[in-house]
């Protein structure tokens, strides 16, 4: 079953009643009741279990520690963004699997080769859905296809970073002259925005796997706590971009996030992941 996810950037109240989430929305223009009271909010419910993601993205959203309690009961992930309206932080459950001290376990004893025969299988996956990005939009991409037939065991001749190199020169249109700078003008921040509630994503599964998101078979930095999040979301990274793509097309070169880019579905790019 696909998880619904929920995005709000508008004041909004947050609680829980029957297993449902209750979300109060103040009204523009009050309105009256046949008895006269005055209604001034709006409400609506929707089953947790249902819920797989959901952004908070507003200083006047509240949430009530019982609505907290049971997304995370349910392994919802739960996203909070800054001024910026970009994810800062995020909420995990920390008992998502019955079986988690035994995957937990296996994590750790991987052995070295394995974990580079699984980064040579992820970064082959990744270019090949480079390569079906820039056969999207009708863009050469034989160079990348070659590439993803060669990658090596842990990818010891860095095939990845050959082929970001021909592939973001080939994403988005020549005349707006993008560079792929995490800090860099848009449509980096479209990027970065996207990245960040796909790492989300792989966390929650992870998690909901029995999986320890801290652990990774490629990156160990030791201040990251989602190293196999970053591992495993590699070859979805596409997809996104595809995302992006789109909404420059529609768009324009100076994009700002908005909360309309935000819930907009994008089903044609997935017709080829």
């Amino acid at each position: 079953m696909i998880k619904r996810t929920l995005y709000f950037g508008n004041p909004a109240y947050l609680k829980t009643a029957n297993e449902q989430l209750v979300v109060e929305t103040p009204l523009q223009v009050p309105v009256q009741a046949e008895d006269g009271e005055e209604i001034k909010t709006t409400s609506k419910t929707i089953p947790i279990e249902d819920i797989g993601l959901l952004v908070i993205d507003h200083r006047q959203v509240t949430i009530t520690q019982a609505v907290l309690s049971k997304l995370l009961a349910n392994n919802t992930a739960v996203i909070t963004c800054d001024d910026t309206h970009h994810p800062t932080g995020m909420m995990l459950s920390l008992d998502g699997h019955s079986l988690q001290a035994q995957k937990f376990t296996a994590q750790v004893n991987a052995t070295q080769p394995l974990k580079k025969q699984l980064w040579q299988q992820t970064v082959a996956a990744k270019i090949k859905n480079q390569a079906a990005m820039l056969a999207f939009r009708r863009a050469e991409n034989k160079i990348l296809l070659s590439l993803a037939d060669n990658v090596k065991s842990g990818d010891s001749e860095n095939a990845e970073a050959q082929a970001a190199a021909y592939y973001w020169k080939r994403v988005f249109p020549e005349d707006l002259g993008f560079r792929r700078e995490r800090y860099g003008p848009p449509p980096n921040n479209l990027l970065n925005y996207g990245y960040a509630i796909l790492r989300a994503m792989v966390a929650r599964s992870l998690v909901a796997s029995g999986m320890l998101p801290t652990l990774g078979i490629h990156h160990r930095n030791q201040y990251n706590a989602y190293c196999l999040a970053d591992d495993i979301m590699e070859p979805y990274r596409p997809y996104v971009d595809c995302v992006v793509f789109q909404l420059v097309r529609q768009n324009g070169q100076y994009l700002d996030i908005n909360p309309a880019m935000k819930k907009k579905p994008y089903s044609r790019c997935r017709q080829w992941m």
